[in-house]
């Protein structure tokens, strides 16, 4: 969710050293150096204090399937804290089909609302279609490339196999568009890119898009980069640390997106033999005069779990996958702009370097050196407190996911216990046969 603007502060290299990594293992193998679990995903105390327990004789409060979502909901107190000092509110809704001779598309609805003095209207309300979302991006990598620009969901999903015109995957897309939006408008310096504001309020995007918005690409000549013709001899050590990291992160998360794409392609096949399964019982009930009640009750059961592990599934494709895509791709883009850090660092040492050669005396440092170094400086702070704040992210997002997770599995087994325990009457109620 969007929040206020606020200063980025600066992490030291102490902290980036000492990175804690989230999805750390005991594997020092596979992990490197020994890393500790990182406390942010770990209950927070008023979860943590409360007595739960499983369904075994213990008190816990599960007396209905929705019992446990009071545990997410306290999560999500913090979130609108400082709702009040926001002045940039964005939302993707509405998505429509449009089917044209040559192509067919599907567009959004962008709603702005803002209170800030750079935009002439407190409402906008635009269309725009996923070309356009890929066109914010670019522009903002080309003309801050010092910052992280959170990244855009994949064009095709799956190829040949997802069709991208489905309700579902549409809602999918909406959700991943509305929430690259709301990253940008959290962002203290992306949010007042000129770029944003034209996406936001043009009601004829392709007409920028057209002019090349030669005006706007001005900002950001003062932090261009060089994209080849030096090599860097080593990273510092704090940005050594976040490559690492971000290494490491990225294993850690396509592992656990392999695993849960496999546990959900098994959940699905699993409830293609439940479908198949129940309806013998009842079957054999029409043939059974005497067990007919009892096994109806076991047909009604089954089709009840049915119903929760399909929901449980849904959950995990709609809710849980998006997320941990997100933040690969997240962590991708987190080492494009450190790659362009090192190529800025790598132009400043061999401009140095050049000067030193020359064996001149000269009473200051050449003005492109100086600059270099500016562009340097620029990457370092830039990155520094990105990489804050996407760790602050991130340290939400799972608390929230995995704790979601967590609630949605204990809805469905209690909904599977209700089911089971519902046909235990039938059973013992029934008279024994003489």
């Amino acid at each position: 969710a969007a929040s206020a603007p606020k200063p980025l502060p600066s992490s030291g290299p102490k902290s980036l050293r000492e990175m804690p990594h989230p999805l750390a293992t005991s594997s020092s193998e596979e992990m490197g150096p020994t890393l500790t679990p990182s406390p942010d995903l770990l209950l927070p105390r008023s979860i943590a204090d409360k007595d739960l327990s499983l369904p075994n004789g213990t008190p816990v409060d599960t007396s209905s399937p929705a019992s446990s979502s009071s545990l997410l909901n306290r999560l999500q107190l913090d979130d609108d804290l400082d709702v009040e000092t926001r002045d940039l509110f964005v939302t993707v809704d509405d998505p429509k089909k449009h089917v044209c001779t040559m192509e067919t598309y599907i567009t959004y609805r962008v709603t702005t609302k803002t209170t800030r003095a750079e935009f002439d209207l407190p409402e906008y309300s635009v269309r725009r279609r996923y070309q356009d979302f890929d066109w914010l991006r670019n522009k903002l990598e080309e003309s801050q490339p010092t910052h992280l620009i959170p990244p855009l969901p994949e064009k095709f999903v799956v190829k040949g196999v997802v069709d991208r015109f489905s309700e579902e995957f549409v809602e999918t897309r909406r959700k991943a568009l509305d929430k690259f939006l709301k990253r940008i408008t959290d962002h203290p310096v992306l949010s007042f890119n000129d770029h944003f504001n034209v996406f936001l309020t043009a009601k004829d995007l392709n007409a920028y898009k057209k002019q090349g918005m030669a005006l706007l690409t001005k900002m950001g000549e003062s932090v261009k980069y060089v994209t080849g013709g030096y090599k860097l001899r080593s990273r510092p050590l704090e940005f050594a640390a976040i490559g690492d990291y971000l290494d490491t992160f990225s294993l850690k998360l396509g592992t656990i997106d392999r695993i849960a794409q496999r546990i959900i392609k098994e959940q699905l096949e699993y409830l293609v033999e439940l479908r198949e399964y129940g309806p013998v019982y009842s079957t054999w009930g029409g043939l059974e005069v005497e067990l007919s009640e009892p096994l109806e009750g076991v047909s009604a059961c089954i089709g009840n779990c049915c119903t929760a592990l399909e929901e449980l599934s849904e959950d995990m494709t709609e809710d849980f996958l998006p997320v941990l895509r997100e933040y690969i791709l997240y962590a991708e883009s987190m080492k494009n702009v450190l790659k362009k850090r090192d190529q800025v660092q790598a132009e400043y040492e061999a401009k140095l370097e050049a000067v030193a050669l020359k064996r001149e005396d000269r009473p200051k440092v050449p003005a492109d050196v100086e600059k270099c170094q500016d562009r340097v400086e620029c990457f370092n702070a830039d990155l520094k407190a990105d990489m804050e704040r996407w760790q602050n992210n991130k340290r939400q997002d799972f608390r929230q996911l995995l704790m979601g997770m967590a609630d949605k599995n204990i809805q469905y087994y209690e909904k599977c216990l209700t089911a089971w325990e519902s046909i235990i009457p039938l059973l013992q109620d029934k008279p024994e046969t003489k």
